[in-house]
């Protein structure tokens, strides 16, 4: 089926940019600048080194073709549309000269979109191969390059490589300190960002004190926004500092409520950090805190919005769609033993749902060798449909198969599962999911 849209203004911009072949099609179709986003400013100051990079904002056309692909990929989230978005990526990335900081810097952006688009449609290899080629640029601007190594570091945690996601981070801090500038002011922002990786690495591999080295100062950073924010934000909740954390959360909210992805070199995000993943894992992370504060209306109320938020982003079979439906669990879970009522057949239902869209494996694979994806997230969906099923007397046995499974497969090495799952005893340490690479803090 044709795909038409009108172009003038692109196609007289860009040569040959005008005729594009749809994937499946033999007719070309047309792109338009009228059904393109405006062009959105995407460098604002300085590069790590103090030379001004104002040029970037004199090639709008690159960012109308980046805001177009993404949009249209996410529109109908089909194989199709995805292939159709990275064909228009795939020609404004040939049409970017090859020579240059701002030539090299407009193709790392490019390439930061591309990953993303593959990220979205499950192509985790390709989307770290391009992110690999942004991270060994050798002239790019410097928030270039740290949002791909950034992006690397989150796509290797989701996928459970802690050793590279830690090599990573060590790369990208070494990057900041090697181009650190005399003038720090528009250099704080992007180094902020490489500690808070670091920061967020340690955090998911449960090193409380050595992650604490990496966030001390950014409190006072004031480019410390988006994803460095909120791994600082994740800091101070599991940490206890819940009223720091909620003003670490609504700033992060409220700060990227109307940006969008590649309009400011110093929030250049892809793949699992991107802008709109970072808000919505914000989100996130607030509506777990009310629960952990022990006020769970505003919980209920934040989870569900983020719930269907995910679903508009995802789909509503994604795994992260999982994720949030298991912290739903877990918060009527503990609103019910905290108000001596009963939610079991809520609780039930949404770990039943859960476990569906996490394709959690079959406990008969328990003491077998089984590689599951957000391995932690399972392991809480099935402790608590253990203690659901166990209070029920013809399900006992039932459950008692899902808690030696989830006791099994817990692998957080700061909070044990039942801590994770009593989170509203004061005594227990609060466990915080990051929403963006589907790891527990």
């Amino acid at each position: 089926m044709r795909t038409v849209f009108k172009l003038s203004r692109l196609a007289t911009t860009v040569s040959g940019i005008n005729r594009l072949r749809g994937p499946t099609s033999h007719e070309p179709y047309l792109l338009s600048a009228s059904t393109l986003p405006p062009p959105r400013r995407l460098v604002h100051d300085a590069n790590g080194n103090g030379n001004r990079i104002n040029g970037l904002n004199s090639n709008p056309v690159v960012l109308q073709m980046i805001n177009y692909a993404l949009s249209h990929a996410r529109s109908q989230k089909s194989d199709e549309s995805y292939s159709q978005g990275m064909l228009v990526l795939e020609q404004c990335l040939s049409t970017q000269p090859s020579d240059g900081q701002l030539a090299e810097s407009w193709r790392g952006v490019s390439l930061l979109a591309m990953s993303t688009l593959l990220y979205e449609s499950g192509n985790y290899v390709e989307a770290i191969e391009k992110l690999q080629k942004v991270e060994n640029f050798k002239n790019s601007i410097l928030g270039v390059r740290v949002a791909a190594m950034e992006a690397l570091a989150g796509l290797y945690l989701q996928l459970g490589q802690d050793d590279t996601s830690s090599v990573v981070a060590d790369k990208c801090l070494q990057l900041c300190e090697k181009h650190k500038p005399e003038n720090y002011k528009t250099y704080g922002a992007v180094n902020s960002r490489a500690n808070a990786v670091k920061g967020l690495v340690e955090l998911a591999h449960g090193n409380l004190e050595s992650a604490e080295s990496f966030f001390k100062g950014l409190q006072e950073e004031e480019g410390c926004t988006g994803s460095a924010a909120l791994s600082y934000g994740e800091y101070l909740h599991a940490t206890r500092n819940f009223l720091l954390a909620k003003k670490f959360y609504q700033k992060v909210i409220e700060v990227l409520a109307e940006q969008k992805d590649f309009s400011d070199m110093n929030t250049l995000g892809s793949c699992n950090m991107a802008l709109e993943e970072v808000a919505l894992a914000a989100t996130f992370a607030l509506g777990q805190l009310e629960a952990h504060m022990g006020n769970f209306g505003d919980a209920e109320e934040i989870l569900t919005r983020t719930l269907t938020k995910t679903e508009e982003l995802f789909g509503s079979h994604h795994p992260k769609v999982g994720v949030v439906l298991t912290c739903l669990a877990l918060m009527f879970r503990n609103k019910a033993m905290q108000e001596h009522s009963s939610a079991l057949l809520i609780q039930e239902g949404l770990y039943r749902r859960a476990l569906e869209f996490l394709k959690a494996p079959p406990l008969e694979s328990e003491g077998v060798e089984t590689k599951v994806d957000r391995t932690d997230i399972v392991a809480l969906a099935r402790g608590g449909y253990a203690e659901a099923l166990s209070v029920q007397q013809n399900r006992k046995d039932e459950g008692e198969r899902m808690k030696r499974w989830a006791e099994a497969a817990w692998r957080n090495r700061r909070v044990s599962l039942a801590e994770a799952l009593n989170f509203s005893e004061p005594s227990n340490k609060p466990l915080v999911i990051d929403a963006r690479t589907s790891r527990t803090m």
